[in-house]
């Protein structure tokens, strides 16, 4: 449905869950009404996986900076407001329904030391962003030291989340800022 340059369509089977699934980079984001499973990576980058609890239809966003920037033509979903804005609207394009939405808010990892906190200030545009349109919060995974990859169902709103302990932070933070 769906071919916009911000929608994430790097498929692949992934053995553990048994199923299809999806993996989202930075400044991407997926929607789906399928038993797809939605895979990302996150350092200080925050990814809100959005559900509409009684259809199933769900997706998961990847953002790197709160608020928003860009131009008007040309919007960047690498910023909270624009990543949160698509995946609304393609879930509510595919059937989903506001009053029904729910989310899940994971990332904002303090990985480098001595940087400014951006994962704190993006945990908080999300939680805000949310609140502000009254879309529950069911489930909250933030902060730490840790990177994380995070796996979500939309079609049972379950999510897994495994904190990576070993290898390269700098690998990590390398793939968040391209």
């Amino acid at each position: 449905m769906h071919t916009g340059r911000y929608f994430a369509k790097n498929s692949y089977y992934d053995r553990t869950f048994n199923k299809q699934a999806v993996k989202i980079l930075p400044g991407e984001y997926h929607a789906t009404d399928s038993d797809t499973m939605i895979v990302t990576v996150l350092g200080s980058c925050v990814s809100v996986c959005i559900r509409d609890r009684l259809s199933g239809i769900g997706g998961m966003n990847h953002y790197m900076l709160p608020g928003e920037a860009g131009t008007d033509e040309s919007p960047s979903p690498r910023y909270g407001t624009h990543a949160m804005e698509l995946l609304i609207d393609h879930l509510i394009q595919l059937g989903g329904r506001l009053p029904y939405l729910e989310a899940k808010v994971f990332g904002a990892g303090r990985v480098i030391n001595g940087v400014t906190d951006v994962g704190e200030r993006n945990a908080e545009f999300a939680l805000r962003y949310l609140e502000e349109r009254e879309i529950p919060v069911t489930a909250v995974d933030v902060g730490d030291i840790y990177p994380r990859k995070v796996y979500f169902a939309p079609a049972t709103g379950r999510a897994f989340v495994r904190q990576i302990r070993t290898g390269s932070i700098d690998s990590l933070f390398i793939g968040e800022s391209s």
